[in-house]
């Protein structure tokens, strides 16, 4: 059984945070920057197919609202792709 996702909820409110932040507020795909990019923060292993990896820091990735619609449904073609982008960020 998935719980459904809770915007409001302060958990789910610091993951996303956590990872605007250590992205930059940055597209990681296309570098769209501040207000105007409308980041979305996309999980890398889907949200109803990782339970535990729901508000880990390391399975989201900062993606403008473009981006994250041209991933979405193909979110497997590009799971090694973001995985290397977030290690990437985590030691800069």
């Amino acid at each position: 059984m998935s719980k459904r996702r809770d915007y409001g909820d302060p958990v789910y409110k610091q993951f996303r945070l956590d990872v605007l932040k250590r992205d930059n507020y940055t597209c990681q795909m296309c570098n769209k920057k501040g207000r105007n990019a409308y980041l979305n923060v996309h999980h890398i292993i889907k949200w109803s197919s990782a339970s535990s990896l729901r508000h880990d820091a390391d399975n989201g990735i900062s993606l403008c609202r473009g981006c994250h619609k041209s991933v979405t449904g193909k979110e497997s073609h590009y799971v090694s792709y973001f995985n290397e982008i977030v290690r990437r960020n985590k030691n800069e």
